[in-house]
């Protein structure tokens, strides 16, 4: 949802619901951005491409497909329930196919390709979300004989789980001879309330060792608080730029 919405949900228990989906919606999104990201870098720098291929892969068909199938099974029903959303709810599952064949071009192409799949899988889910945050989620949780909660329970693919950042395996890290470039995540156009979830999102995506360059329209102290929390300390902060329009911040796993 955009910061000026008026969210009304039939409960509080509801409302809750709402915004654990559109806080894992912004997880999602965030690392989306790095592992795409990563791959256009890769093919950029002639960097060797697989790796960012693969981990992009692993979360393509690990968490996003996953979570697209459940919304089918569990969201989309309740919505329907009102008329006048089937023809969004046809919508979204159109956009699903979609992000399935990218997700699948992704896969099965060369790496300029690829790399392109990825790219525009990206933009079509970011666009699919803001229909998700917008649209469909007030729709459900405003039906007085829907419980969005109960629509939701124990669905891990549909509300996500994020547990505290671990560290990678042994010998995960691929950073320190790298030479692409560093992901960027500007948040200066992501909703507020979202914006720590997505940034929290896109750190995970990162490998030990790795850095996301996190540019703000203001100094996160908070933020960084609570991403220094999450990670248990093994993070460092460095700043390239601190202001007065844009402050550039490069946030590195250890």
């Amino acid at each position: 949802m955009s910061s000026n919405d008026v969210f009304v949900a039939s409960t509080a228990a509801d409302a809750g619901a709402v915004e654990t989906i559109v806080n894992h919606h912004a997880h999602l999104a965030g690392r989306l951005v790095v592992l795409t990201d990563a791959m256009l870098s890769a093919v950029e720098s002639g960097a060797d491409f697989e790796p960012a291929r693969l981990a992009a892969l692993g979360f393509l068909t690990g968490e996003l497909l996953p979570h697209a199938a459940a919304e089918e099974k569990s969201l989309y029903p309740a919505a329907i329930r009102t008329e006048y959303a089937r023809p969004l709810v046809e919508s979204m599952i159109a956009a699903h196919r979609i992000i399935g064949s990218l997700a699948e071009r992704t896969r099965t192409e060369p790496p300029v390709r690829a790399a392109a799949s990825g790219h525009a899988l990206r933009v079509l889910f970011d666009a699919h979300l803001t229909d998700e945050n917008e649209r469909i989620l007030p729709i459900v949780a405003a039906d007085p004989d829907v419980s969005l909660v109960e629509v939701t329970h124990g669905m891990h693919e549909l509300i996500g789980h994020h547990p505290e950042i671990q560290p990678e395996p042994t010998g995960s890290c691929g950073c320190a001879e790298s030479d692409t470039e560093d992901p960027v995540l500007d948040v200066r156009e992501v909703p507020h309330s979202i914006r720590h979830a997505t940034v929290f999102g896109a750190f995970n995506a990162i490998p030990v060792g790795g850095t996301l360059v996190l540019v703000a329209h203001h100094d996160p102290i908070p933020l960084l608080r609570q991403l220094a929390d999450r990670a248990s300390g093994r993070i460092d902060v460095g700043y390239e730029q601190r202001g007065p329009e844009a402050w550039r911040i490069r946030l590195t796993k250890r």
